[in-house]
């Protein structure tokens, strides 16, 4: 059951507190002149008594109490006696036996019986009264007069209560309508005033007035929940003032974030490499959305995971880097210690870098847990990993097209090779066999048959050269990449040698260009050549790493090693080796191991990974 209301509750006491005042008073004024009532007719009676003893006593001592005899002065004070025991008198005396109107009465009945009524009654009637008779009649109406001035006394006493109650009641009513008027004051007109200043306050924009009413009334309730109101409402305006500003300051970064992936679009379909295309345009995207770091991952058959191929932010130097004066990326620990990490209070968004029908790709990009990440931002990222993905795709696209116009060019020159210079020895080689033929004697026997050995190595070696400038021509790298290339190089090599070929292989996806790849494997099919043909090997290794920024490639053998000279005489294969390192940008180099065999090493910086030059693709 619910509580009254305190307004009403506090009307209602002050209502009440009228209504008890008026009950209280005009119970009383009930009380009290019930309690004088017949006080009147006591007085009267009672002063008829002091008449009526003058009376019996001078009729005693006049001549009609001498005529009417013993029995009319007894008959007199019979009907006086019944006088004084009149009900009009008795009434208005108390019960009490000890109050004084009680005892007065008591002391009139005494002194009636023990002096007056005998002295009267042994009175010789038409005698001269005597002094004591006067004495006692004179005490007793003393009495009496006692008694009427008690029960007058008494009358007006209660009459004058009847008056300290009326105005008590009076003063009392005056007071609860003063507090009742003051408190309307304080607590009506007052808190209306203020809410309807608040109301006329809300109305022009200003949350800043209160109420402030203390209580528990309707009034003050209401005063706090206007002052909630308008809490709420200056929140509420807050909000839509500040989701303004946040929602225009979000647009402007979108429409500069457009921008910058428009440019740097260009950017990448026109450099055609990740890495410096990229890397500027995340990470003004970063400050721009208060993100990062981003990483790349691309897909790479050969690994089960995603290899990294760009981050915007590293410690050190990425295992993938091929410019070692490039520090776009490089940021000090201080610096990488507050990125919005795992370990840091962020969180990772990974979006899918695809094609349709092909995942190229994830775009790792962290943000802090705290800010979170907008729908905005977020159909950004989803727009770059976009762009991403078609320039990774072109990227992939123009290298293998450049891999297959390599190869139609190498057949082509494979070819010619061999429709004219391979016919071209061919029949020198046969007209040598005729001069062997023709029996030439004399002095220049020996000479001549001295020419004709020079003659037909000479053409041997340069037959057997252009062999493997043919093979080196027609080879295609047909397979996904150069590690699947590499292996079926080494399976080819260990058949030939009996003996399985070590390969060890860490290069980044894509960190060479196909005629790197080209001319890389063909310098590892060289050595491995040489090594099966000429070192009389038991064991052989090949090594293709990465270490940034060079690629290093290692060929050993624990074969019989090197002559004097580097170059075995009639055979070219270190010295094509050694030009195509030239055309990479490196260098050959072919050494004696310490413990045995021969070790081949090739180092070189990657150029790019395509053919066509930057400043072409620019212009």
């Amino acid at each position: 059951m619910k509580s009254r209301s305190p307004l009403v509750t506090r009307i209602a006491l002050v209502v009440g507190a009228v209504v008890v005042t008026a009950l209280v008073s005009m119970a009383a004024t009930l009380a009290v002149s019930k309690s004088i009532e017949g006080n009147a007719t006591a007085i009267n009676l009672a002063g008829a008594l002091r008449m009526g003893a003058f009376q019996l006593l001078a009729r005693s001592a006049g001549p009609f109490a001498v005529e009417s005899g013993q029995g009319s002065i007894r008959e007199l004070l019979d009907r006086y006696e019944t006088k004084l025991a009149n009900t009009g008198i008795t009434d208005a005396i108390p019960e009490n036996p000890e109050h004084p109107l009680a005892r007065q009465y008591q002391a009139i009945l005494d002194s009636w019986e023990a002096m007056l009524r005998p002295a009267l009654q042994n009175h010789l009637q038409g005698t001269p009264v005597d002094d004591a008779m006067l004495d006692a009649t004179q005490n007793y109406v003393d009495d009496v007069d006692q008694l009427v001035t008690m029960l007058e006394q008494r009358t007006e006493a209660r009459i004058d209560l009847l008056h300290l109650i009326q105005i008590i009641s009076l003063a009392f009513s005056i007071l609860i309508i003063v507090a009742l008027f003051i408190d309307l004051k304080n607590r009506i007109l007052r808190p209306l005033r203020k809410l309807v200043s608040i109301a006329i306050a809300v109305g022009e924009q200003d949350f800043t007035r209160k109420a402030n009413l203390g209580g528990s009334d309707e009034l003050a309730k209401l005063g706090q929940a206007f002052d909630q109101m308008t809490s709420e409402l200056a929140l509420t305006y807050y909000e839509l003032e500040e989701r303004a500003r946040l929602k225009t300051e979000e647009l402007e970064k979108s429409h500069t974030a457009l921008q910058l992936l428009h440019s740097a679009s260009r950017d990448l379909f026109a450099k055609h490499d990740l890495c410096h295309g990229a890397i500027p345009m995340l990470q003004e995207l970063e400050q721009l959305l208060g993100i990062g770091p981003i990483r790349l991952f691309l897909h790479d058959k050969q690994s089960s995971e995603p290899v990294e191929a760009i981050t915007t932010a590293s410690r050190e130097r990425p295992f993938y880097c091929r410019d070692h004066h490039c520090n776009a990326c490089l940021v000090k620990p201080e610096v990488y210690d507050e990125l919005p990490l795992e370990n840091n209070d962020g969180r990772r968004l990974l979006l899918p870098i695809r094609t349709p029908g092909q995942l190229l790709g994830t775009l790792e990009v962290w943000y802090p847990a705290a800010e979170g990440l907008s729908k905005t931002n977020r159909r950004l990222l989803e727009t770059l990993s976009d762009q991403l993905a078609t320039a990774i795709f072109l990227e992939r696209q123009i290298t293998e097209e450049q891999q297959q116009t390599l190869a139609e060019e190498r057949t082509v020159i494979a070819r010619e090779l061999h429709d004219s210079l391979a016919q071209s020895l061919s029949y020198l080689k046969m007209q040598v066999a005729r001069l062997r033929r023709l029996d030439i004697e004399g002095e220049q026997q020996e000479i001549h048959e001295a020419i004709l050995d020079e003659l037909s190595t000479g053409l041997n070696s340069a037959y057997r050269q252009l062999r493997e400038l043919l093979a080196t021509f027609r080879l295609k790298l047909d397979t996904p990449d150069l590690f699947t290339a590499l292996e079926k190089t080494i399976e080819e090599f260990s058949e030939r040698l009996g003996k399985p070929v070590e390969l060890q292989y860490n290069l980044p996806p894509q960190t060479l260009s196909p005629n790197e790849e080209i001319h890389t494997l063909q310098i590892v099919r060289e050595g491995l050549a040489n090594a099966v043909k000429h070192a009389d090997a038991t064991n052989i290794s090949v090594a293709v790493v990465f270490e940034s920024p060079q690629v290093r490639v290692r060929i050993r053998d624990n074969g019989k090693g090197l002559p004097g000279s580097d170059q075995p005489v009639n055979h070219y294969g270190l010295i094509i080796m050694k030009d195509r390192a030239r055309n990479l940008g490196g260098k050959v180099e072919v050494s004696n191991r310490d413990e045995g065999g021969v070790e081949v090493s090739l180092g070189f910086v990657p150029k790019s990974r395509n053919l066509i030059p930057t400043e072409a693709s620019n212009a």
